[in-house]
Parts: C-alpha cells; sequence; structure tokens
C-alpha cells in the first residue's frame, strides 16, 4: 500500500517495501572526525585534547597555560585551568570512564565545589549524569552541589531533581497523541512502550522512549491516536543488568470538541455592538464542566486601533470562540493574558497590528518617537496561558508586513504568537494547533508565522505536550515556524510550509524529546528569494540539551535541508533523522546540504534518509559519516529522476527503517481491527498486513496459497499481526514441507518486534536452539504436534514465520519451506 505527497497539497507520507540490501552510494561527506572539538562537550574535547598532546615535556599544566587548541573551548580554559588539570590527573574529567565502585568513589573524593562547579560547565548535556555521580561519589553536601550547578548557570529547578524527587512521571493527553515522561532513569537503560484502546485487544508497539538527559528520564510521544478514547499504556525500562522495571498508565485522550455549558452560548449578534468584544469585561467564562462559547452569526469584529486586541479573552478561562471575522486591534487580533482552556475555532483574523509611522534603516517604527521597532504583533497572542486549542482558523493581512533580513533581523507581525508557559504548573503547555491557513503574500509578509516567546528559555514557546498538525504555513521573511525554547513532546506533523527565509525553527531545543514528521516543506525564500534551511538547528551546548526526531518529511528547497543557526555562538545540535527525502538545489561553502552539521555531535544519526542535490547530481552531507546509513536508492539515478520528474513524491521504506507508530504502516491504523485467527493467511495476503521482522530478514519470497499455506524462500523472517494467548495447555499444530537445507525453520510468537530467542520454537535446521520440537518430519509425514504453552504463555502480538539461512550465498539458496494449517489447541 502506498500513499503520497502532492506537490500542491499534503498527503499522508507513504512508503513501499523494500526487499533488497542497503547498499552504500557516492556521496559528498565531510566528515572531520578527528577534530579535538567535533562531536564532543566541552570537558571531552579538553580530555581528548590532553591526551592527545600529553608527555614528558608538556605536562598538563603546561599543555592548559599555553593552550593552542580549539578556540571555542578557551573561555572554559581560561575559567577552569586549575580545575580541568586536577580532575584530569584525577581521572574524573572524562564521561567516558568504565570505572565504578571503590575506584569511581576515589575519582572523586577530594571533589571541592570548583571542580564540581567546572564539571556542569564542562559537559551541559550531561546535567543528570554529573549530579548522579557527584552526589553518589564525592564528599560534597547538598548544599554545596546547589551552590557549584548555580554557580556553572545551571537552572535552579532542575538542582538535585535528576534523581526524580517532587517530580512524578506523567502521561499527558492531547487529542491525537500522548506524551510520556519516566523520571529517575539511567542513560544506559531502553525504556520499550506497548499501547491499546480500551476496546482493542491487541497491543500495539510505540517508538522507544529518548533518553532526556538534563532531568534524566526518559521521554517521548504516542502518536495517530484516536480522540476522546482510553488507552492503556506499558513502558518496560530495562537497565544495563537486564533488570526490568514496567511503568504502566491509563489515560483518555481529548475530546475533538469541549464541553459547552448549555446557559453559557452567547451569539454574537446579542453581546456586541462595535469596537472591541472585552470578554472579560462581560464576565463571559466557563468552568471545568463547561466552556461558555461565543458564536459569530454575522456581525463583523472591527475594533481599529485605540484598543490593545479586538477580541480581549484576558484572563478569564474556558472559552470557546466559534466562527468569528475579527478586525483591527492595536496590537492583537485575539489575545489573552495567563488564562488557560481556550477553543479557537473557524475563526478569521485579519487587518490588525500596528502601523508604520516612521522607518529607520528599513524597520518599521509606530513613530519618530517610537524607541522600539514594531515586533510581536499577533493575529493572535496567548501569553503566558496554556491548554488551548487554535482550529481551522484563517489568519492573515497584518496592517505591517516584516522587512527582510537584508537590514538586520526580520521584525514585524506574525499570525500565531504562543508562550504557553501559565503561572500554575497544571496549566503549561498542552497547546493544539490545527488544521489552520496563515499566510501573507509575496510583498506583504510575516515576521514568522507562528513565533513563540523567550526562545532561549525551557519556560519559553510551546513549552511542552504540544502538537501543530495538518496547517498551511505561507509568507515569511524569518521562520514559518517557531518551536524554540521548551519542547518535551512537542509535535509537528501534516503541515505544508512554504515561502519563508526558514521553515522549522527549533534553535534551540532546551528540553527534549521534540518530533517533526511528515511534513511537506518546499519553495522556501523570503521576499528576496534568499534561504536558509528547512529545519533550523543550533545552541545544543550553550542552551542545553534536548533532540529532535525528524522522521519521514518531505523537504524540497534550493539550499538546505537541516542546518545550524548560532545560539550563543553555538551551532551545536543533536537529531535523529530516518526515512526522509531532502532535494536540494545550490552548492558551495554552507549551501546545498542535506544536513549541514559543522560541529557533528556524536549523538546525531542520520538513517536511510534519501538525499540529493540536483546541481552535484549526488548526496550532499557535513555530517560525521560513521552515524550515516544512507537510503538504498540514494545512488539510484533512475529512481531519483523518476521522483523528480512525478508530481508525487514517495519513499521505498524497507522493514528494518519501519518507525513504530510513525511509519504509517499495515498495521498501525485502529480499524485494521485483528480479526482473523492466525491461520488464516489468505486474510493477510488480501490486505497485505505481513511483512519481514526488523533486523532478521534479509530477502526472500513469501507465497500465501488458498488453502492457507505460506511458502518462503530466501533468508526469509516474515510476521503476521495475530490476537492469540497462549495458555500452560496450549498445543500447536502444523504440517511442514521443506526443501533444500535451513539453518533454521522456525516459528516465533513475539509479544512486539524484537527478537526474543526464548520465543521462537525451532521445527528443523542445522542450528542448535533454547526450544526445539525434535520432530523427525521423515517419520511423521510433515506433522508437527508440540505443548507450546509449557514453553511460551500469555498474549501473543505478532506470529513470526523463519527461513534462516545466515551463512548461505543467496545466489546458491535454493531452499524452500511451506508452513500448512497452523493452529493452537487449548
Amino acid at each position: 500500500m502506498q500513499s503520497v505527497y502532492s506537490k500542491q497539497t499534503i498527503f499522508h507520507f507513504g512508503f513501499i517495501i523494500l526487499l533488497s540490501s542497503l547498499l552504500f552510494s557516492c556521496s559528498a561527506v565531510n566528515r572531520n572526525s578527528n577534530d579535538f572539538d567535533k562531536g564532543s562537550q566541552p570537558g571531552d574535547a579538553l580530555n581528548n585534547y590532553i591526551d592527545a598532546n600529553l608527555s614528558d615535556d608538556n605536562t598538563v599544566n603546561a599543555l592548559l597555560t599555553y593552550y593552542s587548541g580549539p578556540k571555542k573551548l578557551k573561555p572554559f580554559v581560561k575559567k577552569y585551568k586549575e580545575e580541568i588539570a586536577q580532575l584530569y590527573v584525577q581521572g574524573a574529567l572524562s564521561t567516558a570512564s568504565p570505572v565504578k565502585g571503590k575506584d569511581e568513589k576515589a575519582r572523586f573524593a577530594n571533589l571541592t565545589t570548583n571542580h564540581a562547579t567546572a564539571l556542569f560547565a564542562l559537559y551541559p548535556v550531561d546535567t543528570a549524569k554529573w549530579m548522579k555521580k557527584i552526589s553518589s561519589y564525592s564528599n560534597l553536601s547538598k548544599s554545596d552541589i546547589y551552590e557549584s550547578a548555580i554557580t556553572a548557570g545551571l537552572d535552579p529547578s532542575i538542582v538535585f531533581t535528576a534523581s526524580a524527587s517532587g517530580f512524578e512521571d506523567t502521561a499527558t493527553p492531547l487529542i491525537n497523541s500522548i506524551g510520556l515522561v519516566i523520571y529517575g532513569q539511567d542513560e544506559e537503560s531502553t525504556a520499550t512502550v506497548k499501547f491499546r484502546a480500551d476496546d482493542d485487544k491487541h497491543w500495539r508497539e510505540g517508538l522507544n522512549l529518548a533518553w532526556e538527559p538534563i532531568y534524566g528520564s526518559f521521554a517521548g510521544s504516542i502518536v495517530y491516536l484516536s480522540a476522546n478514547t482510553m488507552y492503556h499504556i506499558e513502558v518496560k525500562i530495562t537497565d544495563s543488568n537486564d533488570s526490568v522495571v514496567e511503568h504502566t498508565f491509563q489515560t483518555t485522550t481529548k475530546p475533538n470538541s469541549p464541553p459547552i455549558d448549555p446557559n453559557k452560548i452567547y451569539y454574537l449578534s446579542e453581546i456586541y455592538s462595535g469596537g472591541q468584544l472585552d470578554l472579560e469585561a462581560l464576565n463571559i467564562e466557563g468552568s471545568a464542566d463547561g466552556y461558555a462559547k461565543v458564536i459569530g452569526d454575522g456581525p463583523v469584529i472591527e475594533a481599529g486601533s485605540d484598543v490593545l486586541a479586538a477580541v480581549n479573552i484576558g484572563n478569564n478561562s474556558y472559552v470557546m470562540l466559534e466562527n468569528l471575522t475579527v478586525k483591527g486591534g492595536q496590537r492583537y487580533g485575539i489575545f489573552a493574558k495567563k488564562a488557560h482552556h481556550i477553543w479557537v475555532k473557524g475563526c478569521d483574523v485579519s487587518e490588525y497590528g500596528r502601523e508604520a509611522g516612521d522607518i529607520r534603516n528599513g524597520v518599521a517604527y509606530s513613530s519618530e518617537t517610537s524607541n522600539s521597532p514594531i515586533n510581536y504583533d499577533s493575529g493572535i497572542y496567548l501569553e503566558r496561558s496554556g491548554i488551548a486549542v487554535i482550529e481551522e482558523c484563517e489568519i492573515h493581512t497584518p496592517n505591517l508586513g516584516a522587512n527582510n533580513w537584508s537590514v538586520g533581523h526580520p521584525k514585524g507581525a506574525n499570525a500565531l504568537q504562543v508562550w504557553a508557559y501559565h503561572d500554575s504548573a497544571k496549566y503549561r503547555g498542552e497547546f493544539i494547533v490545527r488544521n489552520n491557513r496563515f499566510y501573507g503574500t509575496q510583498n506583504h509578509r510575516f515576521n514568522d508565522v507562528i513565533e513563540g516567546r523567550k526562545n532561549f528559555e525551557r519556560r519559553g514557546g510551546f513549552v511542552k505536550n504540544s502538537a501543530i498538525y495538518g496547517n498551511y504555513l505561507a509568507y515569511a521573511n524569518d521562520d514559518l515556524l517557531e518551536i524554540d525554547g521548551g519542547q518535551q513532546n512537542v509535535l509537528v506533523y501534516d503541515n505544508e510550509m512554504e515561502q519563508g527565509y526558514a521553515g522549522i525553527s527549533i534553535a534551540p531545543n532546551t528540553l527534549g524529546p521534540s518530533y517533526i514528521f511528515h511534513n511537506y516543506i518546499h519553495n522556501l525564500g523570503d521576499e528576496t528569494g534568499k534561504e536558509w534551511t528547512a529545519i533550523k538547528a543550533g545552541g545544543l551546548i550553550s542552551k542545553p540539551a534536548g533532540r529532535t526526531f525528524v522522521f519521514e518529511n518531505v523537504i524540497d528547497v534550493e539550499r538546505n535541508g537541516i542546518a545550524a543557526s548560532k545560539v550563543n555562538n553555538d551551532t551545536t545540535f543533536w537529531v535523529t533523522t530516518q526515512n526522509n527525502i531532502i532535494f536540494t538545489k545550490n552548492t558551495g561553502y554552507s549551501i546545498g546540504y542535506c544536513i549541514f552539521d559543522k560541529e557533528k555531535y556524536l549523538g546525531s544519526t542520520s538513517t536511510n534518509d534519501l538525499c540529493f542535490n540536483r546541481t552535484s547530481a549526488q548526496a550532499r552531507y557535513e555530517f560525521d559519516a560513521k552515524n550515516l546509513i544512507e537510503h538504498v536508492e540514494t545512488g539510484n539515478s533512475d529512481y531519483i529522476q523518476s521522483m523528480l520528474s512525478s508530481s508525487t513524491s514517495s519513499l521505498a521504506i524497507s522493514d528494518e527503517y519501519q518507525i513504530a507508530n510513525f511509519t504509517r504502516n499495515i498495521a498501525s491504523d485502529k480499524d485494521e481491527k485483528y480479526k482473523y485467527n492466525f491461520w488464516q493467511f489468505t486474510a493477510y495476503n488480501k490486505i497485505s498486513r505481513h511483512r519481514g521482522f526488523p533486523k532478521q530478514h534479509s530477502y526472500g519470497t513469501t507465497a500465501i496459497t488458498k488453502n492457507d499455506a505460506v511458502t518462503l524462500t530466501g533468508n526469509n523472517w516474515r510476521m503476521f499481526p495475530v490476537d492469540l494467548t497462549l495458555s500452560e495447555n496450549s498445543i500447536l499444530e502444523l504440517e511442514l514441507q521443506i526443501k533444500g537445507n535451513a539453518e533454521l525453520v522456525g516459528i516465533g510468537f513475539e509479544t512486539d518486534k524484537n527478537f526474543s530467542r526464548s520465543r521462537i520454537v525451532k521445527l528443523q535446521g542445522s542450528q542448535e536452539w533454547k526450544i526445539s520440537t525434535g520432530v523427525n518430519l521423515l517419520e511423521t509425514n510433515g506433522i508437527v504436534e508440540f505443548p507450546i504453552g509449557k514453553y511460551i504463555t500469555g498474549e501473543i502480538n505478532f506470529l513470526v514465520l523463519i527461513l534462516d539461512n545466515d551463512n548461505i550465498d543467496p545466489a546458491l539458496n535454493d531452499t524452500e519451506v511451506t508452513f500448512k494449517k497452523i493452529q493452537i489447541k487449548n
């Protein structure tokens, strides 16, 4: 099944299944991986510099006194020279140390507050890790560590919270997603996720939660959920010793519309007589049991420029505005401050904001005496407000357009401005911006289309647990969308964006993870035609430290796909990209790269992205090649030319690179119930629901016949989603026919898409295996009967049929196996 992106209208990201093995193409990749400062935090970079240059004639103190390494590390050397030297000699400077226990304690036993301050400053990304080390192994008191952390510039709110004191694990529902955070974790652990709707017996696999290094948590999102539906969630955290802790959550996604108080429904014609609509003055607000609702029924709100906003919500909460046409407002079309539970639907907002009374060096001011340029005027501004939905609105035609970069940073109006940091912690974040059209024109542009306030702070922008999806955003002289600042479980997906200097800004991500997926970013350019990048990152070290996942977007631009802008002179960023299509055109220094990453942070990876520069006719990366796996078709000029010449763009994604819950695959949608008992294989064939088992399937064919027989060739592990529970009395029965010799013919009963040797039964083959039927097929005429319940019990989500021939040349592999009449008897 394949869906497509239109170059005019965005559709769901498509895929087809590839059976070919991975190949590397000829690409322009700049490595520079041996530089001391590449890919590392300052502490590791300095440790490596000393390691490389230390000799009998070059002591640690001399190396630091006459430092000649990377320039950007000089401020750290100047400020912490003595501490760096002492930490190095004690073996306590590098995070790469393998020692533990008593040896670790010995390294930190004589740690002073100055040493602790230096470590916090040298490892800004690893706050939780160093907090734990220093608290566990040093003799410093809590107050000493607190003082050291503050001196190093850490946010006071995270001091001593790395171990989750005072923090509760959370599962935060939006309408179509749920954000998860589990505190008190270790980076070496893994956190797997499965979930199901209350009325669905089948557990679905979620993407593993991501390590978040500031608070020491695992965090992540479950996406593409149904509204107003209860979900059960299980997170299994496995540490480096294979100890497992399970966390369970049960929560209900929000409904597609809020509850309305029938006694608080107001028609605009009955409450509005001109000028500003002031809900605060009219005392229009609802409660958790029911929103107050204002419905546009004909009159246009025209406020002029003598009031701050055409519609003033103030700090009233539980308010819904529907189908209003709003014009005017000195600064804002619709404005709220310190409010929560706001819902704006189907509103048309225009002709708002200040007009230029004076132009100085190309920048607009409201008057000749004004000291500040006109900036931040907004169609909708929800200031220090939380829990809001903005949907199906149009915002356009502000009174003033923005200047372009030729006269400095763009300043001017935007469509939507967000600062989702409410005074009360329980109302922070949870912004949903969906299915809107926010647009300017070629010569009358926004500054940013969607802009966040307090970009460099964790309390800035969308803050956390927010989603921006299904929108059309166009015509900005700077960014089309900013999510800078707090970005924990902030989702950006299914949007179309064009005509901006940059597409999506994540610079900086001060607390992740955030997710950018299934967007169509194309036709960039400000009013002068200049552009920078589709996704703009930076600031990992200076404003630590969040990771952004970039999945399955279609990016078609002239300059760069992903690149950095300086945040406090820092261009480091942390991304995990996979299954993206990135087309660029121009060439030159800093131009025409799919990913332009000068710093080459070691945590960033690019996996299975299709990258192509039209001018050079090859993939172009400024990236650490060790962390790069190119798409199998990257070097296939015919494949790429067919994509470029087509009106649609879709990417072939092999089984190995499917992303759980994000790739739109054969088993992801709620309406695809598991209606069939697992032995009815013709049903799977009909709706194409079987697929290769991740990291095991290599090549071969799969044929399903009308009598529910499955024939495999090659080195072929095939998985079929099932709804099955095995009891202690369960008996596996099947018929098996084998032609040729195989290393393993087996059948697996898996709960997820991870390989589990203890859940696979060997039927035949040369390999030794833990669970084996021990059946001689010649003696039994190929009939197998096996007490599976003695070995495997419980809920089964995937049946895996296995023909394994890893060590056989594919050209010589003629083995064939047929499974028939598979059934379970109790």
